[in-house]
């Protein structure tokens, strides 16, 4: 199946610059929410506390909830909707751990029968420890740099042919990282500065497919995170299997684009870099048009039909696979000009 005639020719490239404005804008919006946020803001699963789901017979109002579980020293409770307002669902989020046993519940339930008139179902209790929290926090930050140096092997052996090369930087950075994790420094500040550092090497050694990858992969994960922050939602645990997946489908995107380059610039040797580029991303526009579509569609379903449990899951690929799709287009290929462009100046 073809949507796009074939012999199309839309100028992608030269409007390179107003999608990499687009692109800074984007990411310089989130990292000022992030900055006046105080950071992520980290769910359960990394900041450690107890999340408690409620379901009430009956309407209820959050005030006389939090009442009830001040009776039962859980004051600083946050209490939000959850779900339809129909449901009568809430969640309930401390920063102080219970031990979720048959006491606590019936404690619980009979406090909160108390202060709001309703008998209250306990449907689940969740407790993470502050230090699980703050390991888990640390192999998410690990996975998803790892995962990165990974793909890097892997798009400088399929297209540049420098398996060693790219193996042994990939294998001293992460050896770095990890010796410098045990000596306690701020995990988010060291994977920030390691992927700086990957950055430079890459462009030093000429690994233009890698470094064209990795800097639209780092793109999405970024201004997926922007947006987490903009419209205030929580990290957990599913929020980092998105953001994975998020770069595994990216990845895929950018690997056509590249492949399709590759061929053109055996096919078409005396046409300009820039042209074979453009062409390269017009004939692959077809295919990308319906994966990305047909992939939307179902995250879109699962995003409004979902339900509350899975939204976060669902908005973070929503928002991962759009922005995949489009730097695949407007980010990885124009970095392989960039380089090019670069090569000539030092000839």
């Amino acid at each position: 199946m073809e949507l796009i005639k074939r012999g199309i020719n839309i100028d992608f490239i030269g409007k390179r610059y107003i999608a990499f404005a687009i692109s800074g804008l984007l990411i310089i919006i989130g990292i000022i929410s992030l900055i006046a946020r105080g950071g992520p803001q980290y769910g359960i699963d990394f900041a450690g506390g107890t999340l408690i789901q409620l379901k009430f017979s009956s309407p209820v109002e959050i005030g006389k909830i939090k009442s009830g579980l001040s009776a039962i020293n859980l004051s600083n409770s946050s209490v939000q909707l959850f779900g339809e307002e129909k449901d009568n669902e809430f969640l309930v989020r401390t920063n102080t751990p219970v031990m979720a046993n048959k006491e606590f519940s019936q404690s619980l339930g009979e406090s909160l029968k108390t202060a709001t008139g309703n008998d209250a179902e306990i449907r689940r209790i969740e407790m993470v420890g502050p230090q699980v929290g703050k390991d888990l926090q640390e192999k998410a930050l690990f996975a998803i740099f790892y995962s990165l140096l990974f793909i890097s092997i892997y798009i400088s052996g399929r297209f540049e042919f420098k398996w060693v090369l790219s193996g042994i930087t990939a294998a001293l950075l992460m050896g770095s990282v990890y010796f410098l994790s045990l000596l306690k420094i701020n995990m988010a500040i060291l994977i920030v500065a390691a992927l700086m550092v990957t950055f430079i090497i890459f462009w030093r050694l000429n690994l233009k497919y890698a470094m064209a990858a990795i800097v639209a992969l780092a793109h999405d994960v970024m201004i997926t995170v922007g947006m987490f922050s903009i419209f205030d939602k929580e990290f957990s645990l599913p929020i980092v299997a998105a953001i994975l997946t998020i770069i595994g489908y990216s990845l895929n995107d950018t690997i056509i684009v590249f492949d399709r380059i590759r061929e053109n610039l055996k096919k078409h040797i005396k046409s300009p870099f820039i042209v074979v580029i453009n062409r390269s991303v017009n004939e692959t526009l077809s295919r990308t048009i319906l994966t990305s579509g047909t992939t939307l569609l179902v995250v879109t379903a699962l995003f409004i039909l979902g339900g509350g449990i899975i939204h976060d899951f669902a908005f973070a690929l929503l928002v991962g696979i759009s922005v995949g799709t489009y730097s695949s287009v407007y980010v990885a290929s124009p970095i392989l000009i960039a380089w090019q462009e670069k090569n000539k100046k030092r000839r």
